[in-house]
């Protein structure tokens, strides 16, 4: 999975320093290489899906339900898996899944080798691994920044990229030679076995105890928290809002791409594997250029280039039916692909805090695989209406279109941000014996502000407001007294004490310099009052 950081001052240029400089941490270097050995057989699962798919119904419509109902259950269960991942052990939740995963991949390769396996059964094993991987995923995701310090973050992200994608160039590769001379069970077999590796990975990895919260809520109201988090969040937004506009359309040649291979001169399951393989090869070198590129253009413009050559990748791959432009296209459209999607991923986890990471995390891999299977639907459903070069030219145009629709949304506004934990509030009031933490709350801050700075207390305020709700609140208000006018009443619902107990954990840097500039509106020497409130146990 991926994640981010950067390096100490020196004499020699931060990027060039940092860019492997993960590697020097044990425990990164460990669960990289065991990750990028799954990885590879992961690559060769879906190959073998994908291709044993076209053997059993190669309909369009039928084939793209293999990436689709890979990509699905991440969509339905990500936000569930982050809020699991965000009070769990990570460690063991891994070790967990993947040795259920081992065993729901070991039955799918022996029903392929005894020729047992039929479309309807293929979609339900792959919806079933699928489901596996949405429960990794935040957990992987939200396990980097215990491997590297923080400022090793960004090279972390960009080396899990170039695994992945190195992976991608050996797994697809190695794949299209083992079903032709071993069988269309070798890749399950050896994706099984590569999850071993993960598993012994994990075992060995001791990592450092993390702080033991004392008390949860419900898993809902925690997804909930996570939810509000980023929906008042602008730099996470702004990311989402940017990976819809590119993932639903350049979802077009993953699923298509069986097809695509299939349909050339002399296609066929080594062509496929050699596709799969050159867009792995294309993003592996992308990775390697990409702190150069980085150090020319922000985060924002890095994808828009990105998004320009999948738009021509897509045109490539729509007119070309000889096997060497395929290969081309497939390279350019891995070089893309590292672009964006690193892009993308730095922007996420640099826009969120360590508390609310793989909630935070598990809404965007939400967006990323939700896009790409609702767009693996309806590319499948157009090819068969059209065909594939026509889907596939449809695709490209979307991905203009979505460049100038999305343009005001900004990727990268987080990775200036200072997130940690400011720890700056007063510690909270002591409930009585009759009171009982698990009930809502509520805090009242009451200011005196002169008429001449009202315009610009109220604006700065409501900007703040998004910190009370990202923090935890479920509504927030602001009013001013008719007796006594000057005098505000800022109001903002939590929904226990152990919520607002959690609140006063949360505040990040950033965010307390914002508050202590609210606070200076306020016209007496001990500053504004803060009064705490609990609903009655019989309420």
């Amino acid at each position: 999975m991926s994640s981010s950081g950067s390096m100490t001052a020196g004499a020699v240029p931060p990027a060039r320093m940092g860019a492997f400089s993960p590697f020097q941490h044990r425990a990164f270097a460990l669960l990289w290489t065991a990750t990028l050995i799954s990885n590879i057989g992961t690559w060769m699962h879906d190959v073998g899906a994908g291709w044993l798919m076209t053997t059993l119904n190669s309909s369009p419509a039928v084939v793209t339900l293999v990436q689709a109902a890979t990509t699905l259950p991440v969509f339905l269960f990500a936000l569930f898996a982050g809020a699991l991942a965000d009070r769990l052990d990570k460690r063991r939740m891994l070790i967990t899944i993947n040795v259920v995963l081992t065993g729901v991949i070991s039955a799918l390769a022996l029903l392929v080798w005894l020729e047992m396996m039929t479309p309807t059964l293929l979609i339900l094993f792959t919806l079933l691994i699928g489901t596996g991987a949405a429960f990794m995923a935040p957990a992987w995701q939200a396990v980097v920044p215990q491997l590297v310090p923080r400022d090793r973050l960004k090279p972390a992200i960009a080396l899990n990229s170039m695994g992945i994608n190195i992976s991608r160039a050996i797994g697809p590769a190695l794949a299209g030679v083992l079903i032709v001379s071993v069988g269309l069970a070798a890749p399950f077999v050896l994706n099984a076995i590569s999850h071993v590796v993960i598993i012994l990975a994990l075992i060995l990895w001791r990592p450092d105890p993390s702080p033991v919260r004392a008390h949860h809520g419900s898993i809902l109201s925690e997804m909930g928290t996570g939810l509000r988090h980023v929906r008042h969040n602008d730099a996470m937004k702004a990311t989402a809002i940017r990976a819809v506009a590119f993932f639903l359309f350049a979802s077009a040649y993953w699923s298509l791409l069986p097809l695509i291979a299939r349909e050339a001169e002399g296609g066929g399951s080594q062509l496929y594997g050699m596709l799969m393989a050159l867009i792995g090869a294309g993003a592996v070198t992308g990775a390697l250029l990409l702190p150069r590129l980085q150090d020319r253009l922000s985060s924002d413009a890095t994808v828009r280039v990105g998004t320009m050559g999948t738009i021509l990748a897509l045109l490539a791959l729509s007119v070309s039916a000889t096997p060497l432009a395929l290969m081309a296209a497939a390279f350019l459209g891995g070089l893309s692909w590292i672009a964006v999607l690193t892009s993308f991923n730095v922007s996420a986890q640099t826009a969120l805090p360590n508390w609310v990471r793989a909630r935070g995390l598990a809404v965007f891999l939400m967006v990323f695989f939700g896009s790409m299977s609702l767009g693996s639907v309806i590319w499948g459903q157009v090819a068969t209406a059209t065909s594939v070069p026509v889907a596939l030219m449809i695709a490209a145009a979307g991905l203009a279109f979505g460049i100038v629709a999305t343009r005001s949304f900004a990727v990268g506004q987080g990775e200036a941000s200072d997130l940690s934990a400011a720890s700056h509030w007063p510690q909270a009031p002591v409930l009585s014996e009759t009171q009982e933490p698990d009930r809502p709350a509520m805090v009242v801050v009451e200011y005196q502000v002169a008429p001449a700075q009202t315009d610009a207390f109220i604006t700065a305020l409501r900007a703040f407001a998004k910190e009370r709700r990202r923090d935890g609140a479920i509504d927030w208000s602001l009013h001013e007294s008719v007796e006594t006018p000057g005098t505000w009443i800022e109001s903002f619902r939590l929904p226990s004490w152990h919520e607002h107990l959690a609140q006063h954990e949360r505040v990040t840097k950033d965010d307390a310099a914002r508050q202590e500039s609210v606070r200076g509106f306020d016209t007496r020497e001990t500053g504004p009052v803060v009064r705490h409130y609990i609903v009655p146990n019989s309420a």
